[in-house]
């Protein structure tokens, strides 16, 4: 599981050489920082990234770089049955699609 906080020091540091996108899985985009190093567009880039990545909620990070998944670890059985509960209810009121419920409801139990 990526960490946010290690993401935007490696940034900070490595970002020129595109270090934070192999740490964030995103081996192509460091392989072309790697490339174009010596102009130092990637160290122009990483800077801009170094805040974004500073400003990012942590569920966005966790969204986006660790499959939605919190850096907590796996949920307990009761938040998990609360979860669902609210998910129910919000696919009772019609306010979720079949296809969502059944996603979301998916997802909830592999975190279990």
């Amino acid at each position: 599981m990526r960490n946010k906080n290690t993401a935007i020091i490696v940034c900070f540091f490595g970002g020129g050489l595109g270090i934070h996108k192999f740490y964030l899985g995103q081996n192509v985009e460091g392989i072309l920082y790697l490339l174009f190093c010596w102009t130092l567009i990637p160290a122009l880039i990483a800077f801009v990234e170094f805040f974004v990545l500073l400003l990012m909620s942590d569920t966005e990070f966790n969204t986006k770089y660790n499959q939605g998944r919190s850096a907590g670890g796996p949920i307990s059985a009761k938040d998990a049955t609360s979860a669902l509960a609210d998910l129910k209810n919000l696919f009772d009121s019609g306010i979720i699609t079949a296809e969502e419920y059944e996603e979301k409801r998916q997802n909830l139990l592999k975190s279990l």
